[in-house]
């Protein structure tokens, strides 16, 4: 689920440039039809975040992926930029309410309830959802038979798929109640607390450099390849996330807080390469950017999320969980946004080196503080041994 949902999220981005020559639209409105998306994911997981924790995963999951069907029908559907604007909307709110549903269904369903595990699963499923995402919608797309319909048709036979293993899953949670519309203020536990700030400085850096590849990668992939080839406008993201699943894999037992630490400081270089392509059009060095900074991404991203995941009580896992997107989705958004609006009045070169440099000195401060952590365990009451990270 965590993977399909991301895969859906960039479906739509190779056909972007289509559709704005189609429709007549300007940069201005494709930044706020990503936006419109961000912004869905934002919202669904204030309003429904800690849901599935009362009325059950399997209903959260089930409304998620039919509102999932019918924004990717919407797409399909689409005759104007106004149908993109509700499609993404929608396609926002599906993936923010099965976001924090499916990360605690991992927890609650893994074989050796492995906090480890759990996490790798989920890093490196939000990787590959996004790699493969522009992957398959590029080639999809590049074949040139109904391309604003294919790569959407095959989104919706995975997620049928999907649907029907959600319908048969077992229903982790046996104490139910009544649900309840009401917007929750993100909310984590007093004892999660320090493994949450470290996650949360480390999605920040790590999800800001996706920004910058998802708002501006493509322009600048074709910028120096000199290309009009989709494939070639995808090969950023591609890279970007082929690193950081082999990164996760490779970095999977290794401490959180030296995952975290080395993954800043590579993401931190990774990025310093990328704004030194766009300033001089060195496809080498944005090529070894992407790799550089890829890994860095997932390390990072990854060493956060372990140490969060192995500290969170079982009847706080969709809350907290739910906290933790909101604050990937702010740094996956907010980033994006300031750069599509920031690009229209300055060079793309300029926008790369304003925005690359803030994301490496944010990466290079998680870096630090991850250092001055370490790991211990500590007995919670009611709930077995869990690891956390305490100051040095």
């Amino acid at each position: 689920m965590i993977g399909l949902g991301l895969f859906a999220s960039v479906t739509p981005s190779p056909l972007y440039r289509a559709y704005s020559v189609l429709w007549h639209f300007s940069p201005l409105t494709l930044t706020l039809i990503y936006a419109t998306y961000a912004f869905g994911v934002l919202a669904s997981l204030l309003l429904f975040g800690g849901v599935s924790d009362d009325v059950g995963r399997r209903p959260v999951l089930l409304g998620a992926l039919g509102a999932l069907m019918a924004a990717t029908v919407l797409f399909m559907l689409a005759d104007s930029a106004a149908w993109l604007f509700v499609a993404r909307g929608i396609q926002g709110l599906a993936t923010g309410a099965a976001l924090s549903a499916a990360s605690a269904t991992l927890l609650d369903l893994h074989p050796r309830r492995d906090p480890a595990g759990v996490g790798l699963t989920n890093g490196t499923a939000a990787a590959a959802g996004i790699g493969l995402g522009a992957l398959v919608s590029s080639s999809l797309v590049r074949i040139g038979w109904e391309p604003r319909v294919l790569p959407y048709a095959l989104l919706l036979v995975l997620i049928a798929v999907a649907f029907a293993g959600a319908y048969w899953m077992p229903e982790p949670v046996h104490e139910r109640s009544r649900f309840k519309l009401t917007a929750q203020r993100p909310r984590v536990p007093a004892a999660v607390r320090r493994p949450f700030v470290l996650a949360g400085l480390a999605v920040l850096s790590s999800w800001s450099i996706g920004a910058l590849f998802f708002s501006l990668g493509p322009q600048l992939a074709l910028q120096l390849f000199n290309s009009t080839n989709v494939i070639v406008s995808a090969i950023g993201i591609v890279i970007l996330a082929a690193s950081a699943v082999i990164a996760q894999l490779f970095t999977a037992r290794t401490p959180a807080w030296i995952a975290t630490s080395v993954g800043s400081i590579a993401l931190a270089a990774g990025t310093g390469l990328i704004v030194l392509a766009a300033a001089s059009d060195s496809t080498v060095a944005y090529l070894a950017g992407s790799i550089l900074g890829g890994a860095g991404f997932g390390a990072a991203f990854l060493g956060g999320l372990r140490a969060l995941v192995a500290a969170i009580p079982p009847e706080h896992r969709a809350t907290v969980m739910a906290a933790f997107y909101v604050a990937a989705y702010a740094s996956l958004s907010v980033p994006a946004v300031l750069a599509g609006i920031v690009v229209t009045h300055i060079s793309l070169q300029s926008t790369f080196e304003i925005f690359g440099g803030v994301v490496a000195a944010i990466a290079l401060v998680v870096a630090f503080e991850a250092c001055r952590t370490r790991p211990a365990r500590d007995a919670i009451p009611g709930q077995g041994t869990r690891a956390r990270l305490v100051k040095s």
